[in-house]
């Protein structure tokens, strides 16, 4: 398969030409996104590199990482390629590491393939304990948003993903600044895609970030609210209406009905100095352990139902370019292989 990689340039001067000569033979071309940057970074890669793989794009404004991602997603679709690996240009994220994320791909047991800087204790430890805590915070947000359970470190950027998943998402919708990383597994969600981690250790140097937790928590959650409600109302009510669905409304039903009327209940023997009844008491929490055992079991039934089957492997509806969605035909390998 051919595979691209796709660099996002914004104030990484110091570190984008490293990671350019780190990328290995197994990529066929290398998208340098210039994503209007004050250090001129389209000029810099131009003037000093001489790989015939690189083809430097230009954003005439700031979009953000998601925004030069997109711009490079849509070269990588223009010319054809197969699998695009998405590297930041900042030196975090080690090139060598390029074959283990497109081999599952390749293989055809994957559409997207993430980076999991979680996957060990030792690996954990060597993370600032500020990103450690917003990660897990994100990572538990996004499970519920996206509906998959199976994996974790959701705003990690070290991505690579199937032409036919990339394809089918409405690239137009993605955010363009932080919710980006995340924003693309929702979608994915969406579509059904199958999603794995791959371990990997971050190198955390002299670089800036710009992601500050308390700027963009309140942001992050209103958006991760949004996703939840509306992943639960197409999954569970327009596409498909199950036992997990009466679970999930019938559950729900009974949670707000006990938490209010035990809320009024418990502000009137306040205010009148009365004690409850023990039916009162009992009428307002048999409704919520009921509610909480019916709401466990839903997201006993969401996590099981995580997507199992490839979108690389079905015949979607692209996009951007209905041929890409076709199947892929059998190799002549696999026809021998059969008829033996």
């Amino acid at each position: 398969m051919r595979v691209a990689v796709v660099i996002p340039c914004y104030k990484v001067k110091a570190f984008v030409l490293d990671v350019i000569d780190s990328i290995g033979p197994e990529v066929e071309r290398i998208l340098a996104v210039d994503d209007c940057c004050p250090e001129g970074s389209a000029d810099f890669i131009e003037k000093n590199v001489t790989d015939s793989r690189v083809r430097v794009l230009r954003n005439p404004v700031n979009k953000g990482v998601g925004g030069a991602v997109m711009t490079g997603y849509r070269a990588a679709l223009e010319e054809g390629l197969d699998i695009v690996v998405k590297v930041d240009g900042d030196g975090q994220m080690d090139p060598s590491l390029i074959p283990l994320f497109i081999s599952p791909i390749i293989a055809g047991e994957a559409d997207y393939a993430k980076g999991n800087r979680f996957f060990s204790a030792g690996a954990v430890r060597s993370m600032p304990k500020v990103r450690l805590f917003g990660n897990a915070a994100l990572s538990f947000m996004t499970k519920l948003s996206s509906g998959y359970w199976s994996i974790f470190d959701p705003t990690n950027g070290y991505t690579a993903i199937h032409v036919r998943a990339l394809a089918s998402i409405d690239l137009d919708a993605i955010s363009e600044r932080y919710f980006f990383e995340t924003d693309m597994l929702i979608r994915l969600g969406d579509l059904r895609a199958v999603i794995i981690d791959i371990p990997m250790r971050a190198v955390y140097g002299d670089e800036v970030s710009g992601l500050h937790i308390r700027q963009i928590f309140h942001e992050f959650l209103t958006k991760h609210i949004k996703a939840t409600i509306r992943r639960f109302t197409y999954l569970y009510v327009m596409r498909d209406f199950n036992i997990a669905s009466l679970n999930l409304i019938i559950g729900s039903l009974l949670m707000v009905f006990g938490l209010i009327f035990g809320s009024i209940e418990w502000i009137i023997s306040i205010h009148s100095g009365v004690p409850a009844s023990t039916g009162t008491v009992m009428f307002a929490v048999l409704p919520i352990i009921a509610g909480l055992q019916m709401l466990l079991f839903f997201l006993g039934y969401d996590i099981s139902a995580e997507p199992k089957r490839p979108v690389q492997k079905q015949a979607v509806l692209s996009a951007l370019d209905p041929a890409v969605a076709k199947p892929d035909a059998p190799s002549e390998h696999t026809l021998r292989k059969n008829q033996i």
